[in-house]
């Protein structure tokens, strides 16, 4: 079959939606499809780039540091060029169906689908479709997510993001609706939505005006099991075990706050290592300072590096407070075994399941007492690791989810036979 893939990111330089992408492709590829990468690249020019054999075509996008006027142009503005382009790709690869894999290129995506008379699929990753923020959270201070994007909703989640500054935000909530409205519309369209987690797949179905029941399928994100098992192999740091792990973007949606109270509260005698980065740093620095444990914060590793230092984990704390939809951290540290003490946030109880292949809290000071419970019980840890490694193996490898999606291609273009 050919397959056009509309990606807002692709490795090398990318997170988890990226790699996420290549994975399908690499997978796509292997069963003999013949695939067609697109991908908006926002301050680039246009241009081409190849990863592990797979050609990405990148369409520039000027996109300046201005936070309402970079994502109007990274919404609106784009999506009619991005849709144009891909309507163009159609004709010249004979595409059979294009699958948009996130917030920039799925509107589009299902516009030129549409135009060119073919299906779309469209995997959600996160909450964008709900959220114009994208992450639930309207109050950093509070653990309680937004309800819904309501006026008075926008109102309250733009005061902690605009600061002094909020009156003069007030009138882009308009625009903010209207926004989130039309991706709606766009995501109500596809011939089929992929769900990566049964969180998000609940959010949409009773979030989405429009999205019709029986049209969103619950797919995980694909996971490399070896390729990750080698990697943490191979690049295992040199550094004194135990150790506790904590792995990605220092922000308030990632817990950084819950991290610090629970590692204290726990009284953590294990050294900590901090790999990642982001607005949080700053207090993560001043805490690791006036701490009486040993913290080492490392910044962003390259991938294979981080999956070292997972490998080599004695413990994860995952402290996430907004809703994640499907962490790629745990799944990696459940393909390794590692034990996890986690927040139970989003799509979390997909890969952890209480009691079983990890510890789940619903505050930072449960969390602290799960992190103190796997530091002292080396048995429990060891059978909760076993035990993820089997529930990943089982639910999430590359080639079940592949398999699962290419089922879905074939659902979709058989009704446009």
């Amino acid at each position: 079959m050919k397959v056009l893939i509309a990606t807002d990111s692709f490795p090398p330089g990318c997170g988890g939606s990226g790699w996420s992408t290549y994975e399908l492709a690499r997978g796509l590829r292997a069963r003999g499809h013949q695939l067609t990468i697109v991908q908006p690249r926002p301050g680039r020019p246009d241009g081409q780039r190849e990863y592990d054999g797979l050609v990405v075509r990148e369409i520039g996008v000027f996109a300046p540091p201005i936070p309402f006027a970079r994502n109007y142009l990274k919404n609106e503005r784009l999506t009619a060029r991005l849709a144009d382009v891909l309507r163009s790709v159609i004709a010249e690869s004979g595409a059979q169906v294009v699958h948009g894999q996130h917030v920039m290129t799925i509107p589009a995506a299902v516009n030129a689908a549409a135009a060119a008379g073919i299906p779309s699929v469209a995997t959600v990753r996160d909450y964008w479709p709900v959220c114009y923020w994208s992450d639930l959270i309207h109050d950093p201070g509070a653990d309680a997510l937004c309800p819904a994007c309501s006026t008075s909703g926008m109102l309250r989640c733009i005061r902690p993001r605009a600061g002094a500054a909020w009156p003069l935000a007030v009138p882009l909530v308009p625009y903010m609706r209207a926004n989130l409205a039309r991706k709606q519309q766009a995501l109500s369209r596809a011939s089929r939505v992929i769900a990566v987690s049964s969180t998000i797949a609940r959010d949409l179905s009773e979030r989405v005006a429009g999205l019709l029941p029986g049209r969103t399928v619950t797919i995980p994100n694909p996971v490399d099991i070896e390729s990750i098992r080698a990697a943490a192999r191979t690049h295992r740091p040199a550094a004194r075990n135990p150790f506790a792990l904590y792995m990605g973007k220092l922000a308030p949606n990632k817990g950084t706050r819950k991290l610090l109270i629970a590692v204290d509260r726990a009284d953590l005698r294990w050294p900590l290592v901090v790999i990642g980065d982001g607005p949080d740093r700053p207090l993560v620095e001043r805490w690791a300072r006036e701490s009486p444990r040993e913290i080492r914060l490392t910044g962003w590793l390259p991938r294979e590096e981080a999956l070292g230092w997972l490998g080599a984990a004695s413990l994860l704390v995952f402290p996430s407070q907004g809703p994640e939809s499907l962490s790629r951290v745990l799944l990696e540290a459940s393909a390794l075994g590692i034990p996890i003490a986690a927040m139970d946030t989003g799509g979390t109880r997909d890969i952890v399941i209480p009691g079983r292949t990890g510890l789940l809290s619903s505050s930072a000071e449960a969390l602290a007492d799960d992190v103190a419970r796997l530091v002292g019980d080396p048995a429990l840890s060891a059978r909760l690791g076993a035990a993820a490694r089997e529930h990943v193996e089982a639910n999430f490898s590359a080639d079940r989810v592949v398999e699962r999606i290419e089922g879905v291609y074939l659902e979709v273009t058989s009704g446009h036979a």
